[in-house]
């Protein structure tokens, strides 16, 4: 050992005269680190002694070599682990000088070489190194001088030389296993650098190591070690354990906030376990873990996905704080939701997981009782936040509530104490508008989709909180989002109110989801068309499979009493049939809901997911309903079944005909096919009448002609199925029965349909049929001619009779004769209604007799001459018959639809009466028909498609809708385009006085139209000012007279408030249509084309309707609609969804930015010059416009005040006169505001402070919200109270004048004053000058 000794010193002392320059560096080679490292590694004092004895005589010293190692830790990359295994073995040696060779310079760079070893480990790659690196080593030996000279001294600039030894983990496990040793044996509580440094390096490792390790048990075992250096470094002698635990907290922190791996569970796994053991034995460590959680909170990204982790580490780590702490950590989150809108997001996940989390937050278990849990001031705050002003929070508050109640509802113990928070019980009248109920209304009805959907995600999971107390508002509400833009919102609307009506079968439910969900099978997006067959079949068709088999009838359910009535026996059938049944069938019969049903049995039909058991069940139910029946004695031709049921046999049977039998069909059409008092359907006053000998039970004709015609659907469906036989007997039944023209129409349709599908089961091929079908058809068609042409001559010679007899016939006769007409005109019009059906079943069928008959009923009595002269009754029918006058354009609208020659002649016929007609009926019946003929002969009524959309200002609702609906639907198949004034005349249906017609408009406007004609909205705008004001008063408009009357039919003319919050709400729905360019360019052409036309003269703002137009301009300018987002400070708006992802969100960010660059520009170049040059016109006119145009200018340069210098840098005179204006116009509106709130506070006769409102009901009631309103406004505020003053000291100058009022001055002629005689008065007389004094004060401000 002594060679080795001499060996080291002799180069030691050679490297120490090597000058430290900028190109050269001392270094100590390979060779004598090794020999350094073997001498150490002995651990011999001796030895040890021996080497630091020599180095004086080298002149040397254990700080130089302290140097050099330091020196050879920093520049020498291949071996610096080596020479930090060295320097550490240096350390521990027995013996050694540890004060001296310890320094904070060389502590740093063996800090460095560590991380320096982990960064360069997978890279290197020394296999292949030796070959590029050899020649430069070859080099260096060639020239030594000496040992170390040369070969020791490196280069700043050969910084290419990479580590050439293999990354050996084993060496850094025994140099981590040294570091815990030194760190017992040196104090680092002198050098705070060092300790912060070592605390940042161990930070840092895990991470690089898993990117660089990928041997899971080596980094295990790493980690292991780090654990114990950190540990070692959390020691008393190192510092104030506080501070210590502070900075180890804050090295981990970026661990901890980073996404799952292996790094972060290290972090989180040192903290929550051997920090919280060293916490019991520490108040300085306790106290660090516990305000750790704080910190993380003001560290977290405001990302969706990064937050969810800070989230989860902060909750792992309160979950192993005491309880306590745990409060402590409760409150500070709670005020974090008081916070900035980053604070209060956060607080948001933080509350939702300390309630999913922490343990029993409702004290449930807890033997201490106390309302005032802390899980339930955690569960108020985030219903408060549920209305944030931002709607990202909001959104993230409800879907964040949904998984609170979903949690905590699993627990019984816990829905009391939820229903008492979120105010869903009975005793809190204290709490005002009904609490959740109310909260989900408003938000299911937000601006933001993403608030919508999250409110309906939180009414699907109160659902078993609710009870089935919903409110009608909430569950229409609800029913509305089905039809929302949005498909995620359509689909969490359908979960939300499908959730409802599996849990509840409450009348309202069910009627509720069966007109919103059905409907939803002709959406545009497939995947809710499947939702809404599999909710169809899974709420409503295995509803009816259940209730069949249970609906026997029990023994002793009937009732004994004698007298019952229809009720009674519904409520003993509402007995037998569970869940609601009847309800659900009668639901499913109503005219709005069976399209739908339909159209869901047709698909579920072709794609064979209808199961037998469900026309079986619907045999049982209509069979136990019969036998409930007949139980009682009722007479059985008074029985209907129940609502519903066989309408739904008749749609399930086409698919199932072999599941329907034939036995119960043919009983129950011999049981309804009866003649007696519901042969022929009667008038309700005829119907009560003839209920006196029936028991009580109340008739029901038209539920037995609806019944009727369903079973003939049914038997039609089945009839591939039936024997020939029956069929054959069946079919002339039917025909008879319809020659006979006694039915009511809703019966005509079904035994036409039922025949023809008969004769195809009695025909061999399908030319046998159609022969079949024309025989009996021309036969029927005979008959009818013959009862039409009858009816128009004895109505002739009745009208030439009349003429004659100028005295009155006698009463006796003349009542015979009105009961034969009235039969007659009875069977005449059945006749003309089986024409018309007749022709759909066969078009080919010779109409040519009928025709003329039914063109002298529809033009009987018209005043044109060239009509007169033909023969038929010269008194309209459309008085006399108007029911045969309605069936015969319906049957001839029939026949021209199979007639393209006939449709030619007759179409401009049909135009003329759907404009002159006074029948609403009839009107409805010529739109449908018009609908038809464009779809079938689109040419022939394109030009009159015009005229068509007068109907959509129909006075009839009904007619109203329908042609709305059709137009729809003709747009969205192409036979009918959006040009010329359909768009505009469409517009009005947003606004329209029907909620149903509302609704559908919305639906087109904000879903079919924004997808189909995306340009529309923006293309048509400028135009649609104009129409919707009737405004002419611009130089382009020319119209004519009739185009006049058409357009001030539509138009909403008008300035007050009513008329323009109509054409507001239109123009609003325009906008949203729009895209951000769009927005920006239609700002343009209002300026260009409304407020630049105004101020050159172009547009008469003298005239009324050009007011208005000028002043929906400048509402239009003002509203939020109309402004484009620029993204400004906003924090809160990105989080309002969730989000995609940092590319995503830089690039709506540059968007963002480059449209409020558009915008700013705009405003500008174009909108302050036109504005200015407005403001000098209206004022010169004294226009009362001047008030809206400085209330929009105020909105569009609120958000640019600090900006107004850059944009009006040209004239600084005009930007300190718009200044002041928009100011002098703030304080005269802040006056007037506050004027008319101290005038309300003088009726109500209060000038006292408000009493107290609790925290719950502030902003429910108006009075609160308006007080909002004005405290939120400094100048109203200060104007309110200025008026108060003022009121208050007129109220004590009245009670001094004992009610009698102040006169003005100008009203004295005289000062009076009063001598001041008498001393005594002197105090009297001050106070009287006082009052004197601020009388004259009010009376000069008057």
């Amino acid at each position: 050992m002594e060679e080795t000794i001499a060996r080291i010193l002799t180069e030691l002392e050679e490297i120490n005269q090597i000058p430290n320059t900028q190109n050269q560096t001392p270094l100590i080679s390979r060779s004598t680190l090794l020999d350094l490292h073997s001498l150490l590694s002995t651990n011999d004092p001796d030895l040890v002694s021996q080497l630091f004895d020599d180095l004086p005589s080298k002149s040397l010293s254990p700080s130089s070599l302290t140097n050099l190692l330091s020196f050879t830790m920093d520049s020498a990359p291949s071996y610096s682990l080596l020479a930090s295994k060295v320097y550490l073995s240096l350390l521990l040696s027995p013996n050694s000088p540890v004060f001296t060779l310890f320094t904070p310079i060389s502590f740093l760079s063996f800090l460095r070489s560590l991380r320096r070893a982990f960064k360069n480990c997978p890279s290197a790659q020394p296999e292949e190194s030796p070959p590029y690196n050899a020649p430069p080593n070859r080099k260096r030996k060639a020239g030594g001088r000496g040992r170390g000279a040369r070969g020791n001294v490196r280069g700043s600039g050969d910084c290419s030389e990479e580590a050439s030894d293999t990354f050996d983990m084993k060496q850094v496990f025994k140099v981590f296993e040294m570091l815990v040793s030194v760190l017992g044996l040196i104090h680092l509580d002198r050098f705070p650098d060092s300790l912060k440094s070592l605390i940042q390096t161990f930070g840092e490792i895990p991470l690089m190591a898993m990117e660089k390790l990928g041997n899971p048990s080596s980094f295990n075992r790493l980690m292991d070690l780090c654990s114990r250096v950190l540990s070692e470094v959390l020691r008393s002698e190192h510092g104030e354990l506080a501070n210590t635990a502070a900075e180890v907290l804050k090295a981990l922190s970026p661990l901890i906030l980073m996404v799952k791996s292996q790094a972060r569970s290290f972090a989180l796994g040192f903290v929550t376990k051997r920090m919280t053991e060293l916490g019991n034995e520490s108040d300085g460590v306790k106290k660090a873990v516990v305000n750790f959680p704080r910190y993380l909170a003001q560290k977290a990204p405001e990302k969706a996905e990064p937050r969810a982790l800070a989230v989860d580490s902060i909750m792992e780590v309160v979950k192993v704080m005491d309880f306590e702490d745990q409060i402590g950590y409760m409150d500070y989150v709670l005020k974090m939701t008081q916070g900035k809108a980053n604070l209060r997001l956060l607080g948001v996940d933080l509350i939702a997981m300390m309630l999913m989390s922490l343990r029993d937050p409702f004290g449930v278990v807890s033997d201490v009782k106390t309302r005032d849990y802390w899980g339930t001031r955690c569960l108020e705050a985030l219903i408060t936040r549920c209305s944030d002003l931002s709607a990202g929070i909001r959104a993230r508050a409800l879907s964040s509530l949904a998984q609170v109640v979903g949690f905590l509802s699993i627990d019984d113990r816990n829905k009391g104490i939820l229903k008492e928070v979120m105010r869903l019980s009975e005793g809190g009248e204290e709490r005002p508008l009904c609490g959740m109920n109310d909260l989900l209304k408003n938000r299911c009805m937000d601006d933001k989709a993403a608030v919508r959907k999250a409110a309906l995600l939180l009414v699907t999971k109160l659902i078993s909180l609710l009870d089935g107390c919903f409110g009608g508002i909430l569950l229409k509400t609800v029913g509305m989002a089905c039809s929302d833009p949005l498909v995620s919102i359509r689909k969490a609307a359908i979960s939300a109110l499908s959730e409802a009506f599996r849990t509840f079968s409450d009348e309202s439910v069910t009627t509720e989801w069966l007109h919103s969900v059905p409907r939803l099978i002709t959406d545009n997006e497939s995947s809710i068309q499947e939702e809404c067959e599999n909710l169809f079949l899974e709420l409503v068709l295995d509803r009816v499979s259940r209730a069949g088999p249970a609906c026997a009838p029990k023994k002793g359910s009937v009732s004994p009493e004698s007298y019952l009535t229809t009720k009674s026996l519904e409520g003993e059938l509402e007995l037998l049939f569970p869940e609601g049944i009847l309800i659900l069938l009668k639901g499913i019969c109503d005219g709005e809901v069976t399209p739908w049903v339909k159209k869901l049995c047709t698909s579920l039909g072709k794609k064979k997911r209808l199961k037998p058991k469900i026309a079986a069940a619907l045999q049982n139910i209509i069979k136990t309903s019969e036998s409930i029946w007949l139980s009682h004695s009722m007479p059985i031709e008074k029985w209907t079944a129940p609502a519903g049921a066989w309408f739904l046999l008749s749609e399930v049977s086409v698919y199932l005909s072999k599941a329907v039998e034939w036995e119960f069909l043919h009983h129950h059409w011999q049981l309804l096919d009866k003649p007696g008092s519901k042969g022929k359907l009667q008038s309700p006053l005829l119907q009560g009448n003839a209920n006196e000998d029936g028991e009580g039970v109340e008739s029901n004709s038209v539920a037995w002609a609806g019944d009727r015609v369903f079973l003939l659907q049914t038997i039609s469906n089945v009839s591939m199925e039936l024997p020939a036989e029956p069929a054959a007997d069946l079919a002339h039944n039917l025909l008879k029965r319809v020659e006979k023209f006694n039915m009511h129409s809703t019966e005509v349709n079904a035994h036409v349909k039922a025949l023809r599908t008969l004769c195809k089961v009695k025909s061999l091929n399908p030319v046998e049929a159609d022969q079949l079908v024309m025989r009996w058809g021309q036969q029927l068609l005979s008959k009818a001619h013959e009862i039409l042409e009858k009816y128009i001559s004895d109505d002739k010679e009745a009208n030439n009779n009349n003429s004659f007899f100028t005295p009155p016939r006698s009463g006796s006769r003349k009542g015979k004769q009105a009961a034969r007409a009235s039969r007659l005109l009875s069977k005449t019009v059945t006749a003309v209604y089986t024409v018309g059906s007749l022709v759909v079943v066969c078009p080919a069928a010779d109409v040519s007799s009928i025709v003329p008959l039914l063109y002298t009923v529809v033009t009987s009595g018209n005043s044109d001459p060239k009509l007169n002269k033909l023969p038929g009754p010269k008194v309209s029918l459309k008085q006399t018959a108007p029911s045969l006058y309605i069936q015969a354009w319906l049957t001839l609208g029939k026949i021209c639809l199979a007639d393209g020659k006939l449709v030619k002649s007759y179409i401009p016929l049909f135009v003329q009466e759907l404009e002159k007609s006074d029948c609403a009926a009839l009107r409805n019946n010529l739109v449908v028909m018009m609908a038809d003929f464009c779809v079938r002969y689109t040419a022939l009524v394109d030009c009159y498609i015009a005229k068509i959309t007068k109907c959509l200002r129909d006075p009839c609702e009904l007619v109203r809708r329908q042609t709305f609906i059709l137009l729809s639907r003709l747009l969205q198949r192409d036979y009918v385009k959006w040009r010329g004034v359909l768009f505009l005349r469409f517009l009005l249906c947003l606004v329209d006085d029907s909620g149903k017609i509302r609704q559908l408009a919305d639906f087109l406007f904000g879903n079919i139209l924004k997808a189909k004609a995306p340009l529309l909205a923006y293309n048509s705008f400028i135009e649609a000012i104009y129409v919707l004001n009737d405004c002419h008063a611009h130089n382009g408009h020319n119209d004519s007279k009739n185009s006049r009357t058409e357009s001030r039919l539509f138009s909403i003319r008008g300035n007050d408030e009513r008329s323009r919050a109509k054409r507001m709400r239109i123009y609003v729905c325009l906008l949203k249509q729009m895209a951000p360019e769009h927005l920006l360019a239609t700002f343009a052409k209002l300026c260009a084309e409304i407020l630049a036309a105004a101020s050159d003269g172009m547009l008469n703002i003298d005239d009324i309707t050009g007011q208005s137009v000028l002043q929906d301009a400048f509402q239009i300018l003002a509203c939020k609609e109309i402004r484009v987002s620029s993204h400004r400070g906003a924090a809160s708006d990105s989080a309002e969804v969730e989000e995609d992802g940092d590319s995503s969100a830089s690039a709506a960010a540059a968007k963002g930015r480059a449209i409020t660059q558009a915008v700013r520009k705009g405003l500008i170049q174009n909108t302050i010059p036109i504005f200015i040059e407005l403001k000098r016109l209206l004022e010169n006119k004294n226009s009362p416009l001047t008030g809206s145009l400085m209330e929009c200018l105020r909105v569009l340069l609120k958000d640019y005040k600090n900006e107004i210098d850059d944009m009006l840098v040209a004239d600084k005179q005009l930007q300190k006169e718009l200044i002041y204006d928009i100011q002098k116009y703030e304080s005269a509106k802040a006056r007037t505001t506050a004027a008319e709130a101290v005038a309300g506070m003088q009726n109500q006769g209060v000038y006292r402070s408000p009493p107290c409102v609790p925290k719950a009901a502030t902003g429910a009631d108006p009075e609160n919200k308006m007080n909002q309103k004005l405290s939120s406004d400094s100048k109203v505020a200060s104007a309110i109270a200025d008026a108060a003053a003022e009121a208050t000291a007129r109220s004590v100058l009245r009670e001094v004048n004992k009610g009698a009022m102040t006169p003005p001055l100008k009203a004295i002629n005289m000062p009076k004053l009063k001598s001041n005689q008498a001393g005594s008065s002197a105090k009297n007389d001050r106070s009287l000058d006082v009052l004197e004094s601020l009388r004259r004060r009010i009376d000069d401000e008057n």
